[in-house]
């Protein structure tokens, strides 16, 4: 393991910080605005969209990488305004199974324009497709290298001590 970062790699990773950082803090404002949601909650809207299935809660945790408490949490959230519903898996009493609903997909659908407008103005049109290729190919690999440790669902839990 290296001491340290050279510079190529350090001006690498604090623009990365800071582009990400710049676009989330857009992003979560047109989703509070546009939809009342946080990113958190746009994010399990999304992927339960995306799915022809019912997801498990250790699904959607690995899947949006949030604590399972804080999971938990927005999931109770979204049940209360009617925009996923929860259930026990008929497969597994141990699981329990999301989906979302049909007023949680009209929640999704008035947010989507508008987040899709923020991540093509900050982020795409300062690209051309070229960069974009070549962002979306580097970012799959980072990715790829950090999923490929085991699942946070899969780490022990932590007791905190009385």
């Amino acid at each position: 393991m290296a001491d340290t970062l050279n510079p190529v790699q350090l001006r690498a990773y604090f623009a990365l910080m800071e582009s990400v950082s710049l676009l989330q803090y857009a992003v979560r404002q047109q989703l509070l605005d546009d939809g009342g949601l946080s990113y958190v909650q746009f994010e399990i809207l999304a992927k339960l969209s995306d799915n022809d299935r019912p997801l498990t809660m250790t699904d959607l945790a690995d899947g949006v990488v949030y604590s399972r408490s804080g999971l938990t949490h927005q999931a109770g959230l979204l049940e209360k305004q009617g925009l996923i519903s929860r259930a026990a898996s008929s497969e597994d009493q141990r699981a329990t199974v999301v989906e979302i609903t049909e007023r949680g997909r009209d929640r999704l659908a008035a947010v989507l324009p508008g987040h899709i407008d923020v991540v093509q103005e900050l982020l795409f049109d300062a690209l051309s497709a070229r960069d974009v290729r070549a962002l979306a190919d580097m970012m799959s690999a980072a990715r790829d290298h950090m999923r490929a440790r085991p699942p946070r669902s899969a780490a022990p839990r932590r007791h905190r001590a009385d």
